[in-house]
């Protein structure tokens, strides 16, 4: 074998390994980015109905982030490890939500920020207003139409009704700042999720599952979820809609998009933006 022929068959070994290296290899923070970037573009692209439609079935799904649980306490013996197995159940809704691809509001605190952080004009920020708005109000709205559905038929033993009402009370049962910090937590952590599910492959139901099963575990506030059980108090009586507006929907919203927005888009923008600022350089 000539000294040429030696040295290709070196190379395309070497090139073989950096292949075999770049399959194993997870991705970096800069094309975290661009992936999640890229979603949030095509969000911004659907049509008003398609948002529409989606943002109301994710809503409707999220019931089952009381129904599970609800079913499981109305079962389970009054044991301390019996409400780490509730959280786990809280997690059924998040589940068929990401893995079916609806549109959830606490996930467009990430997605669609990332496109307007690149291009920062006034034309970026009413697009992102109106996919908020669209999605907001979709999974609200259907919120709202499950939690009543729960209340005023016979789907569910009385038993499970009752737990219904007991998990639900969790939701307005904190001052108001101290539901905007627990709900800073929660928009943390489904931000968080949004971020590494590109890199998670086979294991993202895994990283949904532990990820939102810490929301219920810490007790923490999330607006869709929550809303299920806020508004179950309202439709059995037990609270007015002023209390739902005020003692969750307001504080709840705005943790929520202060932690998905700040803590992860911004600050996770930030450490790939000089990489981008050095690719735009290096590619003029």
């Amino acid at each position: 074998m000539s000294e040429q022929e030696h040295r290709s068959q070196g190379d395309a070994k070497r090139e073989e390994d950096d292949r075999e290296v770049a399959k194993g290899h997870r991705p970096d923070a800069l094309v975290l980015h661009e992936i999640i970037r890229r979603e949030g573009e095509d969000e911004l692209q659907r049509t008003t109905l398609a948002l529409s439609l989606s943002a109301f079935a994710a809503g409707l799904t999220m019931g089952f982030s009381l129904i599970v649980p609800g079913v499981l306490k109305g079962h389970l013996p009054h044991e301390p490890w019996a409400d780490l197995v509730m959280s786990m159940g809280y997690s059924i809704g998040f589940l068929i939500v990401v893995l079916g691809r609806q549109q959830l509001f606490t996930e467009n605190t990430v997605t669609p920020i990332l496109p307007l952080l690149t291009e920062r004009t006034m034309a970026s920020l009413i697009k992102v207003a109106r996919l908020w708005g669209i999605v907001l109000v979709g999974n609200i709205l259907a919120t709202i139409v499950i939690a009543s559905v729960l209340a005023h038929t016979d789907a569910f033993k009385p038993e499970v009704r009752a737990a219904f009402a007991e998990i639900s009370h969790h939701t307005i049962e904190d001052p108001f700042w101290t539901t905007v910090i627990k709900a800073v937590f929660a928009g943390w952590l489904i931000a968080l999720m949004v971020w590494i599910l590109p890199a998670s492959g086979s294991a993202a139901p895994f990283i949904i599952l532990l990820m939102t099963s810490l929301v219920s575990m810490c007790g923490l506030a999330h607006i869709v979820a929550g809303s299920v059980d806020a508004y179950y108090l309202v439709a059995i009586g037990e609270i007015g809609f002023g209390t739902y507006l005020t003692g969750f929907f307001v504080p709840t919203l705005l943790g929520n998009v202060l932690g998905g927005v700040t803590l992860v888009s911004v600050l996770n923008f930030g450490q790939v933006a000089p990489d981008m600022e050095g690719h735009s350089r290096g590619g003029a």
